[in-house]
């Protein structure tokens, strides 16, 4: 698994999401020069959404995914597959980026992005292949199985 590959998708991605955000926010400071109380909120959310993109770039430019061997507990870098019993989902336990998804190389399969803070995240972290875990999912609590580590 070139985990490699997927941190570089997923920076590319979030600069691109950060660039958008900074220009996005210049625009709104403009407008809100105006003292129109919309405007004016509208400039404050647009900076600090600018701020965490660039702060979410910046937590990925020093990261590096590290192999696990299939038995290892799961950690930042990891990517798993997961099973309801019904479908199944690949993850990528990243330290941003949660809800991006990305291709593996050459066009191999998605990813689903997820941080450690989200609830699914913090539910594998420490988890090994065979486990079960529990997280709501549409309000209803689902049962996923680990059945892959990398």
């Amino acid at each position: 698994m070139d985990k490699a590959f997927l941190v570089e998708q997923l920076n590319a991605k979030l600069k691109a999401v950060s660039m958008q955000a900074q220009k996005f926010a210049a625009e709104t400071r403009d407008e809100a020069k105006s003292g129109a109380d919309r405007a004016v909120n509208l400039a404050k959310a647009t900076t600090n959404r600018s701020a965490a993109a660039i702060e979410a770039t910046f937590a990925l430019e020093s990261f590096r995914a590290k192999p696990l061997k299939p038995r290892d507990p799961i950690s930042l870098g990891a990517v798993v597959e997961i099973e309801d019993g019904l479908a199944g989902k690949t993850l990528f336990l990243a330290p941003a980026g949660a809800g991006e998804e990305l291709t593996g190389p050459g066009g191999d399969g998605y990813f689903h992005v997820i941080t450690p803070q989200a609830p699914l995240g913090r539910a594998l972290m420490g988890k090994r292949v065979g486990d079960v875990i529990e997280t709501m999912v549409k309000g209803e609590l689902t049962e996923w199985t680990i059945t892959f580590v990398a």
